[in-house]
């Protein structure tokens, strides 16, 4: 068999180190590497997500009835509003793609023009998700009821309008017969949580006791999202049942029988990991956004100055071109897992 001698190659053939073989910059490639590691962060905490949703499945909330209001509309407009902060954040990158564009072209007052855009559209996302933040730890009207049998339900229908307090016997701030008009539904979760309602006469927070005037609730449903004795996961119990059920617990005197909002330990919505979760994710997806505002103004400070126009080139708008994409390709998973799935 005939042997084979190696063939030597030509050292002017190899990659000396000096040029990179993916003609691009040191400061791009960086990026990536960068951004392939937070791919892998988001990856991890969405895998986790969808195993701890997996294992309480019946349990867990729908994104469309969680997340169904609008600033200064109310309830009643199902992801409405998270579809167009997402839009918003969408057009944002195609904003980026411009101002990047406007780079390539030396175009300082194009670049000047998309980037404040872009801006822009970060500003908005960030704001609304502050707001829906807001919403989300402030809770719905009803809360989630935990039942004489010990499971625990979420309360579907509409909420009758609590028109005015009437005191009955003074404390130290208001006096028999006043009218009080201001921060009604605040003061009714506050007093139900503590315990502090019975046969719907409230204890005020200065220990007035009042008559509550309330509009009377429609298509009032529980669903039961913890197993108890009688009831169990999934459990719908119908209006001719659900309202005598929901004000039993209300005035019974007992405190935490109705939860309200949510934070890290409990949530009205469903299983507390599921607050955890939430909080987790759409706060470290929020940094991110942030962040990317701020470099993006520093950027604009640098483009207006004109410091990457006298260097001749505008690779610092593709650098930071890049992470902004990514964060809103980032974004489209955790919307697309999150709210819709």
């Amino acid at each position: 068999m005939a042997g084979h001698a190696s063939k030597e190659i030509d050292s002017s053939a190899l990659w000396g180190g000096k040029i990179s073989p993916f003609s691009t910059s040191y400061g791009k490639m960086m990026m990536w590497f960068f951004l392939v590691s937070d791919a892998l962060t988001f990856s991890g905490l969405l895998v986790a997500y969808g195993f701890t949703r997996h294992a309480c499945l019946d349990a867990w909330p729908i994104g469309e009835e969680t997340f169904n209001s609008m600033p200064f509309l109310g309830h009643g407009y199902p992801l409405l509003y998270v579809a167009l902060m997402t839009f918003i954040l969408i057009v944002s990158s195609v904003t980026m793609v411009l101002a990047v564009e406007a780079g390539h072209r030396m175009d300082r007052k194009g670049v000047t023009k998309w980037l404040i855009a872009t801006i822009i559209g970060g500003f908005f996302f960030v704001g609304s998700q502050a707001w829906e933040w807001s919403h989300f730890i402030h809770g719905s009207e009803f809360g989630k009821v935990e039942l004489t049998d010990g499971s625990q339900a979420i309360v579907k229908g509409h909420f009758g309008e609590i028109e005015n307090f009437k005191v009955l016997e003074a404390g130290k701030h208001h006096k028999k017969g006043d009218v009080i008009t201001e921060d009604l539904l605040h003061e009714f979760h506050h007093a139900v949580v503590a315990g502090n309602v019975e046969n719907g006469i409230i204890t005020l927070h200065d220990g007035s006791k009042a008559k509550v005037n309330k509009k009377a609730d429609h298509g009032m449903t529980l669903v039961v999202k913890k197993d108890g004795g009688t009831h169990k996961v999934g459990d719908v119990i119908p209006e001719s049942k659900a309202c005598d059920m929901y004000y039993e617990a209300i005035n019974s005197g007992t405190p935490n029988r109705v939860v309200y909002g949510a934070d890290l330990q409990q949530n009205e919505y469903g299983p507390q990991q599921y607050g955890q979760f939430f909080f987790f994710i759409t706060g470290f997806h929020g940094f991110h956004v942030f962040s990317g505002v701020i470099i993006n103004i520093i950027i604009l400070m640098g483009v207006i100055s004109g410091t990457y126009h006298k260097r001749g080139h505008y690779e610092m708008i593709e650098k930071t071109g890049l992470y902004w994409h990514f964060v809103d390709l980032v974004w489209v998973f955790v919307f697309t897992f999150f709210y819709l799935v």
